[in-house]
């Protein structure tokens, strides 16, 4: 899920996949998707959050959570990646 924040550019990235994860970080066309770039911080919710300022655009993003690359069920937005999965989309504006 994705919450735009009221500076402009600010993107929250929330991940609900596996609230018993130890270790989940956001990794996309931004951080040239390095999982020790971005690690997302878990909330009381149990839901895990990772809030950064993105440049105007479309960027492609991942969740990896303990290890696992996941897409963004939340979102409404996929392409497909040469490694036959889909990535999640996000337009800042």
């Amino acid at each position: 899920m994705i919450i735009k924040g009221k500076k402009k550019g600010e993107v929250t990235f929330v991940c609900n996949l596996m609230p018993e994860a130890r270790k989940v970080a956001v990794v996309g066309t931004f951080n040239n998707w390095d999982p020790e770039a971005k690690r997302m911080v878990k909330s009381k919710n149990g839901s895990f959050r990772a809030t950064m300022t993105l440049p105007p655009g479309d960027h492609e993003y991942k969740f990896v959570v303990d290890g696992i690359w996941l897409d963004d069920p939340d979102t409404d937005r996929r392409v497909p990646n040469p490694h036959g999965t889909l990535n999640s989309v996000v337009c800042v504006s």
